[in-house]
């Protein structure tokens, strides 16, 4: 309890707390130290927020009260503390936790990447949440809309663990329209922040939290990163963590794959698969008994009950848009004679099948 008055006094961050705690031994001779000493090691201004922190603080109700939020508080040197977290160049001093922490004895990967994401990063993101599940793989991401709410949505999906790093309080669910998916990794996983309980979101908040997004994976995957954009910040920090980065690679006119194309050529590894990804994170552990060659294979095996045209114009589809008319001459250039009426209404077989999608008048991969 003097621990989380401690991770709550304005102006303290990780590192004074830290050092602090190296100085006085408890959290609890932290609480009862002299003015004097408070204004040596803080300086005055901290040391004033300190003391007018201490007056309104209610020690065990505080503490109390969090427990009644159903939110845990893992300090720095509670038990709990993520192993990952401590080898770190800046580990925090606190996390408030709504669900559980990642296990430490299990491979985690932090997927992130672009919130206005392409159907093709989509589509990886989901191949990716899905591969990585079933593998027994822990998922670690932001919750943020786009490529990182996709891969965890997915991995809940194939009931796989999956953990959410917010730059809130853990009691405010952000972005809000993700309710629903913030209740599920509440009791699939584990919803995470440094910030206390209250705390709103503010863009200043958000770099510092993708360290712990990096710290609490062994691998980072970049989906899509424009070439300036705040994915990147997380790669600069598991740089430094000296974690392994993995880029997919994006066409060299694509904005969107610019961030990663650029790392890959200044020496990330380049995920050409997930079952590629997935082999090289289990290189030095055997693979989990849950791991299927549906989950390598995704969405290109399963066409049972398809028609011969419908494979073959299955084949021909991708995950960017395209429209009908090309791929009416793609078939007839492979040689299948078939008006362009009869193609539209195979098209429509594989939207009932779940194969297509149909985005502005164009189709694609689903």
């Amino acid at each position: 309890m003097y621990a989380y008055f401690l991770d709550t006094v304005l102006g303290i961050g990780s590192k004074t707390a830290l050092r602090l705690l190296k100085e006085f031994g408890t959290p609890e001779n932290i609480y009862h130290m002299s003015a004097e000493e408070a204004k040596r090691f803080l300086g005055e201004k901290k040391a004033e927020n300190f003391w007018e922190h201490r007056r309104h603080w209610d020690v065990p109700g505080s503490l109390e009260r969090l427990k009644e939020q159903k939110i845990n508080f893992i300090w720095y040197e509670d038990g709990a503390y993520p192993q990952r977290l401590r080898n770190i160049p800046d580990p925090p001093f606190a996390l408030y936790v709504k669900g559980r922490l990642p296990e430490d004895n299990r491979k985690s990967v932090a997927v992130v990447g672009a919130r206005k994401c392409s159907v093709y990063g989509q589509h990886v993101a989901r191949e990716l949440g899905k591969g990585l599940a079933a593998a027994g793989i822990q998922v670690v991401s932001g919750m943020a809309i786009g490529i990182d709410s996709i891969s965890q949505q997915e991995a809940l999906i194939r009931g796989g663990d999956t953990y959410a790093v917010l730059g809130c309080g853990v009691d405010i669910c952000y972005p809000a329209s993700h309710r629903d998916l913030y209740g599920r990794i509440c009791s699939q996983g584990g919803v995470l922040s440094t910030y206390p309980p209250g705390t709103q979101p503010k863009s200043e908040l958000f770099p510092p939290r993708n360290r712990i997004i990096s710290g609490l994976a062994d691998v980072v995957v970049v989906v899509e990163a424009k070439e300036k954009s705040g994915t990147l910040i997380t790669v600069d920090m598991a740089l430094e963590q000296g974690k392994e980065i993995y880029c997919v690679p994006g066409r060299i006119t694509d904005r969107l794959s610019d961030g990663c194309n650029k790392l890959i050529a200044q020496g990330a590894g380049v995920m050409l698969s997930v079952s590629d990804l997935v082999e090289k994170i289990m290189e030095q552990g055997a693979y989990d008994s849950r791991i299927t060659e549906e989950a390598y294979q995704g969405n290109e095996t399963g066409h049972e009950g398809f028609s011969r045209r419908e494979k073959l114009l299955y084949q021909l589809l991708d995950y960017d848009p395209v429209s009908a008319q090309q791929l009416h001459l793609q078939m007839l250039a492979g040689g299948e004679k078939l008006e362009l009426q009869e193609l539209l209404e195979v098209l429509w077989e594989l939207i009932l099948k779940g194969k297509a999608d149909t985005i502005g008048g164009w189709y694609v991969k689903k």
